[in-house]
């Protein structure tokens, strides 16, 4: 589907994440016009009325678990989810910590082009590089997952693909479309995602 994802995966396994949690919540912001669109977005991309009714639509699944902490990126699409997943919750004392390690990868120069041909390996000219991508993944979503238990993680496809190398999880894209609520559970040594509920799958870009 996507280049450079044996990369991706090769680089964030070959320092796994042990988060001291047994199960944590993981969801991707709703969509975007670029998105929709397949194009590279900036940090301050809205939601647009379709994600807006994706995130109402998570936050109502959300709802009745148990969870004690939100983190979110500090992209305002991932802000934005985060906080109508937090105005549904049942525990209201909610406030998510928002992360700036734990926005989607800096494409550069190629924000506002096509992601359609996605290609995780490349070298963006003024962006960010896969390793200095997936180290600051790893450190983000270090510090989230020490948070207190259960937590919800709200950010982008690229933190899933990076999640899912530190902890390895197969890819499922299945499960990689916008707003889709994911909860992860550990068996042993061995991590497992199930989704609450998949979402329509609508070919938005990952990025």
């Amino acid at each position: 589907m996507h280049g450079g994802l044996e990369e991706l995966v090769g680089l964030a396994a070959a320092v796994p994440l042990a988060p001291a949690c047994d199960h944590f919540y993981f969801l991707r912001h709703g969509q975007t016009p670029r998105n929709a669109q397949r194009i590279f977005q900036p940090v301050d991309e809205p939601l647009s009325e379709r994600g807006l009714a994706q995130a109402a639509r998570a936050a109502e699944l959300l709802a009745g678990e148990p969870i004690r902490s939100i983190a979110c990126s500090d992209a305002r699409r991932a802000f934005d989810t985060a906080h109508t997943v937090m105005a549904a919750h049942r525990n209201r004392a909610l406030a998510p910590l928002v992360l700036e390690g734990l926005r989607e990868r800096d494409f550069g120069a190629l924000i506002g082009t096509s992601s359609a041909e996605l290609d995780w390996a490349c070298a963006p000219e003024g962006g960010e590089t896969l390793p200095r991508f997936v180290e600051r993944k790893r450190a983000a979503l270090d510090v989230a997952l020490a948070l207190p238990a259960p937590v919800l993680v709200v950010a982008h496809g690229g933190s899933l693909l990076v999640l899912a190398g530190l902890l390895g999880v197969p890819i499922d894209f299945a499960v990689f479309g916008n707003a889709q609520p994911l909860r992860f559970a550990r068996s042993g040594p061995r991590w497992h995602m199930t989704a609450l509920l998949q979402q329509a799958d609508d070919g938005a870009a990952l990025a």
